[in-house]
């Protein structure tokens, strides 16, 4: 059941970032401990996006075993502003903080 909702939360995190341009280019990406454990990714592309997310098993084995996942992702949007928002999305579920920079 934990798996599942941590799926869930995933999918509402990844639908939640904006979608910009179809011609953009990835311009950096880093991919680092994809396991049972946990991950770690990054990526920039070029229209501009970034995001850093990273996903961490606690209490593994455990009736409390769950993945804790917290990251960041920023944009410009069509206001000309950076918005940027930050998550964590665990057993409480998803919490996301936003902000936004001026031009």
């Amino acid at each position: 059941m934990k798996v599942i909702s941590v799926i869930v939360v995933l999918a509402a995190a990844a639908s939640a970032a904006p979608q910009q341009g179809r011609d953009a280019q990835i311009l950096k990406f880093e991919n680092e401990n994809i396991g049972v454990d946990g991950y770690k990714f990054s990526y920039e592309t070029s229209d501009p996006i970034t995001r850093q997310e990273t996903g961490e098993l606690t209490n593994a084995g455990s009736e409390n075993e769950a993945i804790i996942v917290k990251g960041e992702y920023s944009y410009v949007g069509p206001d000309g502003k950076t918005h940027s928002v930050s998550f964590v999305a665990d057993e409480n579920g998803y919490r996301p903080s936003a902000k936004t920079a001026r031009k």
